[in-house]
This record gives C-alpha cells, structure tokens and sequence, in this order.
C-alpha cells in the first residue's frame, strides 16, 4: 500500500472496507433497490414515454433523461451511506471507539466518504449496464463524467454525516432524502427541458442546485447543456469545501458523537 505521509493508512483502510462489507452484508437494500428502482424509471420515462416523445433539443428522449437518473441514484446511495453510518456508528457507541483511537477527525471522515463516494459508483456502474440494454448510454466525454459522478456523491456523503450527527431517531434518517434530495432531483430538468417551462417554473428550476448537477452530467454523457457550466463547477467545489468545513468543526467540536 502507497504510504501517505502523515495519514493513519491502515486505520483508514480498516474503516473503508468495514463500511464496504457493511452494505455488502445487505446488498439487496444497497444494490438490488436501487437498481430495479432504476429499471423502472428508464422503462417508463424512456422507454415508453420516449417512445411518444421522440427527441429533445435534437437528442433522444431516453439519452436526455438517462444522466438524471443516474445522477439520482449516486447522489441518494452516497448519502443514505454516510447517514446510516454516522448515525448508527452513534446509536451502538462505535464512533466512540473512533474517537479514542489514534485516529484523527480527517481520517474519520475521509472515511466515511471514501465509502460511500465507492458505493454510489458501484450502484452507478450497474445503472450503466442497464441503461446499456435500453440504449440510453452515450458519453461524449469520460473524464468529465467520472469527475461529476464523484465530486456529486462527495457533496451527498458530507450532507449524509451532518443528517446522521443530527439525527435523533430512525425516522429522522430518511427526511432530507424524501422531503428536500427527491423533490430538487424531480424538479431539477431530469424529465425535462427548460423550453418547455413557464418563466417562473424556469427561474424555479435554475435557483435549484441539483439542476446544475444533472445539467453537468447530461453536458458530459450527450454534450447537452442548459446552464452555465461554470456556474456548475464552483457551486459543486464552494459545497465540497464549505460542508468539508463545517463537518470538520462538528467533529472537533464532538457535536453529538461525544458523551
């Protein structure tokens, strides 16, 4: 193993694969799910309404929606990962563990991150096969398409650890993704092109974040864009580096993970 100066290499590499067989112990509800749930939405939004629909802005239907639905599920498989994992780290005083251990915060969270920025590619390689089997696939420019898929799953492993530092029980785990991840996903051009909205809708749908996340990838796999791609990247670097920041700090200061 390549020795990184200053980092707990064995403890680090000791958490990630704990994480990694802790989704592979239940791995129908980390992969099996999400990919039928993936089947579902290109067979009914691409497959058969693109059937009707034929093409938007000169692309197929089924190539246009294609890059959101991947989006969608590598952005909720990185954050369901690190929810869960903080949250439940917490409930059974593991992290506690962590903590007395020498092993810095940094590493902690490089982590949990790593891990779940691991399983959203896993559950995004296998969305790919199928979507290859619909003939959705097209990708027009690798290196940035790998860059969107692990920089958006970066961004929702770090909101998953504030979630599971701030959960109290269960039910609070999966509020974020059903009333605020969902909703912006659905609402962020995955279906649809801005020219087929109102002004409102469309100013709407642009002041949503996740918009320019699912634009960046549908840029990278068809080379179709609505936004400003410049907009995209420092609003995807400004959330890595400022939720980096404070889930650091919630760290230092041992907010909900110290007794």
């Amino acid at each position: 193993m390549i020795k990184i100066k200053g980092i707990n290499r064995i403890g680090l590499y000791t958490l990630v694969r704990r994480e990694i067989d802790r989704i592979l112990r239940i791995s129908i509800q980390t992969f099996a799910a999400p990919l039928i749930s993936a089947t579902l939405f290109i067979f009914i939004f691409g497959f058969v309404l693109g059937s009707r629909i034929k093409e938007i802005a000169g692309i197929p239907y089924m190539q246009f929606v294609f890059p959101g639905i991947l989006l969608m599920n590598i952005l909720s498989s990185a954050f369901e990962h690190t929810s869960s994992a903080v949250f439940f780290g917490r409930w059974i005083k593991s992290i506690e563990e962590m903590l007395v251990a020498p092993f810095s915060y940094i590493e902690m969270i490089l982590g949990y991150v790593i891990s779940a920025v691991l399983r959203a590619l896993l559950i995004g390689s296998g969305i790919l096969i199928i979507g290859l089997f619909f003939g959705a696939v097209a990708i027009s420019n690798v290196p940035l398409f790998l860059l969107y898929a692990v920089s958006v799953a970066t961004i929702f492993a770090l909101v998953g650890i504030l979630v599971g530092l701030w959960a109290k029980g269960f039910e609070q785990l999966g509020l974020l993704n059903v009333f605020v991840i969902m909703p912006l996903s659905f609402l962020g051009g995955m279906f649809y092109s801005l020219e087929f909205l109102n002004e409102t809708v469309r100013i709407i749908t642009v002041l949503n974040p996740i918009f320019y996340f699912i634009d960046g990838m549908r840029y990278a796999t068809v080379g179709y864009s609505e936004s400003n791609l410049l907009i995209g990247a420092v609003l995807i670097v400004g959330l890595i580096i400022s939720l980096s920041v404070l889930v650091m700090h919630l760290f230092k200061v041992g907010w909900r993970i110290r007794p």
